[in-house]
């Protein structure tokens, strides 16, 4: 199998798949180079002299690294300076180094990870990388959380700390009957009101009393995401008295006892009535499964080469409702995010020298509710798009890790927009065909119907950003990542759709969803958030369009306006209070069809939801963006908008 970093596939150019050439076509030089370590450890241990070594480590989430190497204080000899050479190749940014053979036998060395902005990414004591922590984060605010038990803090708002060592603190107070529960998050190494973070490094948030100038009040402290949602008050009582475990244990026993006897039973004669029932079958049975296989694995591959469906097979229904394992040996991991990990993954066919490359995404066995959120989504026969990634199957499998969930859908080897747009400049022509084929894909997301007119489920997506959205081979986009995605199902009382919380990314959240005044009584106001968010993806583009003239590095919205993972609170100041949007330059109004797409942008980012456009309205005007210039039949360098810019309006 190639390396991580190399690329270099072992198969004739015949049997090797389009994404990987194209991959070697564009990144010639990397056709020789290290071998990359996972991103998850960063500590190896050499036990024999191999001379000079070399190693790289590799991670898909973000762009510049400086490397260091560290070892015991007696090893003089080893240079912190080492030459780092950074390498990139399409998702994947690697650092390589070399080690002296004076290094060998046994001896453990570190390689520090950090990111030139401040650090977001660093080790722990034992050199384990550490990601900053989520925490609610909601300040001071009313509770009815009493100091019994244990309860909820009730706050909406999960934030990405600032620092990665910073923990989760909760402060719970009580007042002449007026009871305040604060979150946030805090510095272990800082006091607190000048009380120490004593229990930082626990992974539950166990309330103890303070006092200070007078005051008293319980806090507590946690290292785990989301730890000071869970506040508990009395659980050393339940942990200390040996009595009332006892009493537990005892009823537990005797309770469970007869039900485990029984489901002993049943699968002991279930084992029997398969093992005899096997013996019985004729031959044919040990060859129906492979074919059932096979057959389905030539579907799979009809699917990937057809990547511009038409009507008719968009209509149809591509989801895996076999009960066997796909044959699939996973590659390279592309991506990894809070939930899951997506991986380049090769599907094998009826021979094992042939394979369809494919993207499998896996969640822990944790995080089965999100797998089972995005599954119900994808499994939507109606959802089926162009603009929306192709979704193959869904899988449960036993690991040695475990139980894992998988979704495996269609592999895109241009990766997100996000990236692609931070490695290309863009010219007026991709840039119609990006806007477009998102403001369809949206579109269809959004309609109660399909193509062929049947009734549709409306889904919202809730976290459009451009690092959901994936680039395909002929410069289109589609939408991925349903993991928060609501469906709009007319059932759905006003109650439970404020249930469904204040979700998606800060940075791209609409001003409603940022204050949490949603309109619950009309579930169109859910769509235009998502075409709230959809005109700062729209904006990303312009900016990195070279028909507006000098083209800047890329950046998200908002740029150095907010910091790189912003929280909700400071997201507020900017879009809430100063009625903030992301600058268009007036350089970019010289071109006509820019000037077209920066007013339905603006249209879009609109405060007042309702004075939106629709997603469809903004597909509309592409379309008729791209007719105009097809009547203009001048060259992609020269504008291709009539000089009174006339475009259809209607929203």
């Amino acid at each position: 199998m190639a390396a991580v970093c190399q690329m270099v596939a072992s198969v004739s150019d015949s049997e090797m798949p389009t994404a990987i050439k194209n991959l070697l076509s564009e990144n010639k030089s990397f056709n020789s180079g290290p071998i990359c370590l996972p991103p998850q450890h960063v500590n190896q241990r050499h036990q024999q002299n191999l001379g000079t070594v070399s190693v790289s480590t590799c991670n898909a989430q973000f762009n510049e690294y400086l490397a260091r190497l560290q070892g015991p204080a007696l090893q003089s000899n080893i240079n912190p300076g080492v030459a780092v050479e950074v390498r990139r190749l399409t998702a994947v940014s690697c650092l390589t180094y070399s080690v002296s053979s004076e290094l060998a036998n046994t001896l453990l060395y570190r390689t520090t990870l950090l990111h030139f902005n401040n650090g977001m990414m660093v080790t722990d004591n034992n050199g384990i990388i550490k990601f900053p922590q989520l925490c609610k984060f909601c300040d001071v605010r009313s509770s009815t959380c009493d100091s019994q038990k244990s309860c909820l803090s009730n706050c909406s708002i999960t934030s990405i700390c600032e620092r990665p060592h910073e923990v989760c603190l909760a402060v719970w107070r009580k007042n002449d009957e007026n009871i305040t529960l604060e979150t946030l998050c805090h510095d272990p190494k800082v006091t607190y009101h000048g009380i120490a973070l004593e229990d930082s490094a626990s992974p539950k948030c166990i309330m103890k009393e303070k006092k200070v100038l007078g005051e008293t009040f319980f806090m507590c402290s946690c290292s785990t995401d989301e730890c000071n949602d869970y506040i508990i008050f009395s659980e050393e009582y339940a942990t200390n008295n040996p009595d009332l475990l006892l009493v537990i244990f005892q009823v537990t026993g005797v309770s469970l006892l007869p039900p485990l006897g029984i489901a002993i039973a049943v699968i002991i004669i279930f084992y029997c009535y398969r093992v005899h029932r096997q013996q019985k079958l004729s031959p044919s049975w040990d060859t129906s499964k492979p074919r059932k296989l096979m057959e389905f694995s030539e579907h799979l591959a009809i699917i990937l080469e057809d990547d511009r469906s038409d009507i008719s097979s968009t209509c149809a229904n591509n989801i895996n409702h076999n009960t066997e394992l796909l044959p699939i040996e996973l590659d390279t991991l592309v991506g990894k995010g809070r939930f899951a990990e997506v991986y380049k993954a090769k599907l094998k066919q009826n021979t094992s020298e042939q394979f369809e490359t494919v993207a499998v995404k896996i969640f822990p066995y944790e995080e089965y509710a999100s797998w089972k959120t995005e599954k119900d989504i994808f499994s939507d026969i109606n959802l089926k798009h162009e603009n929306i990634l192709q979704f193959l199957t869904a899988e449960e499998r036993k690991t040695e890790l475990g139980k894992q969930y998988w979704l495996i859908t269609a592999f895109h080897a241009k990766g997100n927009l996000q990236e692609y747009l931070t490695r290309h400049v863009i010219s007026w022509e991709d840039l119609r065909t990006l806007g477009s084929s998102l403001a369809r894909g949206i579109a269809h997301l959004h309609s109660d119907h399909t193509l062929c007119g049947r009734p549709k489920m409306p889904i919202v997506h809730r976290d459009l950003k451009s690092s959901n959205i994936l680039v395909k081979n002929d410069l289109t986009c589609c939408l991925c990542d349903f993991g928060l995605s609501l469906r709009l199902d007319p059932t759905l009382s006003v109650d439970d759709l404020a249930n469904s919380g204040q979700v998606g990314t800060a940075r791209y959240m609409a001003p409603e969803v940022l204050e949490s005044r949603m309109n619950l009584e009309n579930v169109e106001s859910f769509k235009q958030t998502d075409v709230y968010s959809m005109a700062l993806v729209l904006w990303e583009m312009t900016s990195r369009c070279n028909a507006v003239g000098e083209v800047k590095e890329y950046e998200p919205p908002f740029g150095s306006k907010v910091r790189e993972h912003p929280c909700v609170e400071s997201m507020k100041d900017n879009v809430l209070r100063d009625r903030g949007r992301p600058e268009i330059p007036s350089s970019w109004l010289n071109h006509q069809g820019i000037q077209m797409v920066c007013e339905t942008l603006t249209e879009c980012w609109d405060h007042d939801p309702e004075a939106r456009l629709t997603a469809q309205c903004v597909a509309e005007r592409f379309s008729e963006l791209q007719h105009l210039d097809r009547l203009s039949g001048r060259s992609c360098s020269e504008e291709k908008i009539p000089e009174d810019g006339s475009l259809n309006t209607t929203k």
